[in-house]
């Protein structure tokens, strides 16, 4: 009987940077990082652009805008029902797969307010309002009123998202845009339809070419799907085990581990990086200890990694960086941080760097 062979937590970490193109600098166009990555977490504007900063030699501000305005990438609601920007190729069959989710989600919230709506009337009554037209939620919110007077027109705008494929429309959610959201009707905005029943194995795939390996509660912590162990039983897929016996799988055909004993470069990774929450067992890249700091209900901090995990947070305000690590930095760790903020301070346009005594 043959066993899996097993991997060390270090060796966990940096096939993780690797895929994450976090342990060298990608060459794959903005877009082509974004469909590897299957998107980035986008609830604050910058982010994605500082995820790709982090994850690529060549990006700049404008590569990541057009995408936007051209259409080539949307933001909108899917991976665990919340704002990323993903490939419009892949939005076409990542938002049908997440629609249990963001239905869950908006029962969990609005299920109570809206117990006498007829949720497929409210779906044809906001797609009918949206067509040819864009709209922020609360406009929305407010024309749904008017036919459910006695429910909260938040409740509506958010259920319509949840009910309905919507793209948060540029130029908000460009570089330094936010404001309200602004909605169009998927389908209008791409001039193509939602795939009609995406099979949920690709995105088993593309979750483990990214952050593999990893096990069944990994892949469900990161997509916000259920039920997933006998989908992944009967794929293709290689098996590994951890230093603590737990059960991971890997793609046949994945690509040659780094050496476990690689250098690792410094990085800052903004605030909601999918790294961070991608993850049920995150101690490949921070301990449970630093967790508890990182993530602080539905905030996800930005973090600095040093030698591969993650050492602190950064913030980014009025020009000024401020580095804030967790644990004493040693010079090198310092010097690395430095050379590395140097190129984020470029990037975003700042021109000071602090750091702060470690907390």
């Amino acid at each position: 009987m043959s066993t899996s062979p097993t991997l060390s937590m270090k060796a966990l970490n940096r096939i993780t940077l690797d895929r994450q193109l976090l342990l060298r600098r990608g060459e794959l166009s903005p877009l082509a990082a974004i469909r590897h990555l299957t998107g980035l977490q986008a609830q604050a504007a910058d982010a994605p652009y500082l995820g790709l900063a982090a994850r690529l030699s060549r990006f700049t501000q404008d590569d990541l805008t057009s995408l936007l305005y051209g259409r080539q990438a949307v933001r909108a609601s899917v991976l665990r029902g919340t704002l990323h920007l993903v490939a419009s190729a892949d939005y076409r069959w990542l938002r049908p797969l997440m629609q249990p989710v963001l239905a869950r989600g908006r029962q969990a919230a609005f299920g109570r307010v809206t117990a006498g709506v007829d949720l497929a009337e409210l779906t044809g009554t906001a797609r009918r309002l949206l067509t040819g037209r864009v709209l922020t939620r609360p406009q929305l919110g407010r024309m749904l009123a008017e036919r459910w007077p006695g429910v909260p027109p938040q409740a509506l705008g958010w259920s319509a998202q949840a009910l309905l494929p919507l793209v948060h429309v540029p130029p908000q959610g460009t570089w330094g845009r936010g404001g309200a959201t602004p909605f169009a009707l998927a389908e209008e905005w791409l001039d193509e339809p939602m795939e009609a029943e995406p099979p949920v194995e690709r995105m088993i795939r593309r979750y483990l070419a990214a952050f593999g390996p990893a096990g069944v509660m990994d892949v469900q912590a990161w997509s916000g799907l259920t039920r997933l162990r006998e989908v992944m039983a009967r794929m293709d897929l290689r098996p590994f085990r951890d230093e603590h016996g737990r059960e991971l799988f890997d793609l046949p055909d994945a690509p040659p581990p780094p050496d476990p004993g690689t250098p690792a470069p410094a990085r800052f990774l903004p605030e909601f990086d999918n790294l961070m929450v991608a993850y049920a067992d995150r101690t490949r890249i921070m301990t449970d200890e630093h967790r508890r700091r990182v993530c602080v209900g539905a905030m996800v901090a930005a973090t600095i990694l040093v030698d591969g995990t993650v050492y602190g947070t950064w913030n980014l305000a009025a020009g000024r960086l401020a580095v804030q690590p967790f644990t004493p930095l040693t010079p090198r760790a310092e010097a690395e941080l430095t050379e590395e903020a140097g190129r984020l301070l470029d990037f975003a346009g700042a021109h000071d760097l602090r750091f702060l005594p470690p907390v």
